[in-house]
Order: C-alpha cells, then structure tokens, then sequence
C-alpha cells in the first residue's frame, strides 16, 4: 500500500476586495500597484480552479499547500483563502505553511492564522504554532514558516534560532520511533543556500541545511520560486534529502506559465514502505501544451546517496 500526498502552491487566491485608501500604506502601496499593474493578469483563477478539480480527482490521502494564499495581506483576502482551503479539504486532510504574501505587513500573518489556523493544527490540539507534527498514515509532515513581513521589493523569509531548535528536536525524535515515519518537512521558500535569487532567499537558509544535516528528513516541499525544481541537500550518514518545489498553481498559460517548468501544476507523491526504509515516486500534473490539465510525467528525485 502507498500513500498518496499532493503538493501545490502559490495560488495567490483572488481576485482582491475593494479596497480602503488607508488599508495602503507601505508596501501594501508598491503591492497594490503591482497587482493593477500585471500581476493579477499573471494568476488565472479559472485555472485554478481547473487544477483544484483535477486534483481532487486523484483521491490524494494528503494535500501540503507551501504558501502565498494571499496578494497583499489585505483583512479581505483572509476568508477568500480559507474558503480556497476548504476546496482543498478538510483541516484533517489539508496541511498549510504560509508564506511571504501571508506576512506582507504586521499583523497580515495573524489575521490569515486567525481565519485559517485549523490548517495548522498540530496533533496534539493546538494551531497556528511552528513547527507544527501532523501524523497521517506512514507520514510525519512537520510545518515551519518562513513568512516574516520585509519591506518593499523585498520578499526574503526567515525561520529563527528557535523554530530551528524545535524542528531539529522534533526530526531527531521521529527518527528513532520504532517504525519510523516517512518525515515531510514543509516550508514557503526555498531552504538551501543559492535556492532563491537575493532579496527573495531564506535568510536562515545556511542554519536550516546544517540543522536536516545533524537531524534528517526523507522529503522537503517548497513553493515560493514559481517553477518546478528538484535539489538535493546533505543529511546524516551520507545520504541526501530531496528538496522539492512547486510551481504557482494558477499562472497563466500564455505567461510565464507558458514555460513548461512554469505551468500551473501539481505535484503527487506515492510514498510506500519499502526494505530499506521507504519507495518514492512523484509525477507533475497541470497545464499541458493545449491548455488543458492532464499528466505531465514523472520528476526525477535523484539518487539518495552521497551526500
């Protein structure tokens, strides 16, 4: 038996709510205008919707979403994204990890947390806390976030010493639980070094891949990038832990979703007990060359020795 897990992100869920001169100051200001400018031209609702109804169909056990339900932060977007996740599934079925769009002001984190905070929820009963530990079949998918509010054109994100601290002290245990479980770690950007261009990178990113270095983990999700990419960092005892980034699940086919690495889509794992640990596969499903969702083929996960 395998479980099915999907992993989608950076849906920007719209389109924006009126809006209130004064709800725009700061980089909500240089947001909004970018959003009226053309970003909100490059993320096609109908799309996403296409993709959501396809991925539903997959009968997934799991959905991991990294991030960036929202545009600019606004009070309005927060209900907009909770009836989004509700699409998804249920909080049970559903994992959520925020991103740099969730955090764009102060406060615009906890406003999202506020109203879609059970897609958080740890197993022990509280939500809205990282890292979080959800269990589900073979699965131990620990939640961190990486969404901090940065200033205008700035979208880097950040973890801190204490959030590493409990992830690290989290992945060791799971690691030595008779059975172990096939740990997900999911997180908004990019976690390695050189993942993501300067002003868009992990501030912490150096800290994160020496922490999975001493620690471990079998499967690192990220969205953040808008494309499709496969990495590799170092884990302990000379094996290598996949790193694995989602496009933007609604970009638009005749932009930059017109590059085949672009393209709206998923990503479905099937995760399987195996001798020596664990089997997995994944395959990209979204917009294929006719617009259309359908199968796109399968992602190279590269080889998991030598670190």
């Amino acid at each position: 038996m395998t479980f099915r897990l999907a992993h989608l992100s950076d849906p920007h869920v719209g389109p924006l709510g009126p809006v209130r001169l004064r709800q725009l100051l700061g980089k909500r200001a240089t947001g909004y205008a970018n959003w009226r400018r053309g970003r909100s031209r490059s993320h096609d609702m109908t799309v996403l919707e296409a993709l959501v109804t396809d991925l539903k169909a997959q009968e997934a056990a799991h959905v991991a979403c990294t991030g960036d339900l929202c545009n600019i932060g606004l009070p309005s977007e927060w209900e907009t994204a909770r009836t989004f996740l509700e699409a998804l599934g249920s909080p049970e079925a559903v994992s959520f990890v925020p991103g740099n769009h969730d955090a764009y002001v102060r406060g615009s984190l906890e406003g999202l947390l506020a109203a879609c905070g059970r897609y958080t929820g740890d197993d022990s009963g509280s939500w809205g806390h990282f890292p979080y530990l959800r269990r589900r079949g073979p699965l131990a998918l620990v939640g961190l976030s990486s969404a901090i509010p940065t200033k205008p054109f700035v979208a880097t994100g950040r973890l801190g010493a204490s959030q590493l601290a409990a992830a690290e002290t989290l992945l060791r245990a799971l690691a030595t639980e008779p059975g172990r479980p096939f740990r997900v770690v999911m997180i908004h950007h990019p976690p390695q070094p050189g993942g993501a261009s300067p002003g868009r990178e992990l501030k912490d990113a150096a800290a994160f891949t020496a922490m999975i270095g001493r620690a471990g983990a079998d499967l690192i999700l990220h969205g953040h990038n808008h494309v499709t990419s496969t990495a590799r960092i170092a884990g302990p005892d000379g094996r290598t832990v996949p790193v694995i980034g989602a496009p933007s699940a609604s970009a638009r086919a005749d932009g930059h979703g017109a590059i085949t690495s672009r393209r709206a889509s998923y990503l479905l794992f099937e995760i399987g007990r195996a001798d020596q640990g664990f089997s997995v596969t994944a395959r990209r499903r979204g917009l294929d060359a006719s617009g259309t969702v359908g199968d796109l083929g399968t992602l190279d996960l590269g080889a998991p020795g030598g670190a």
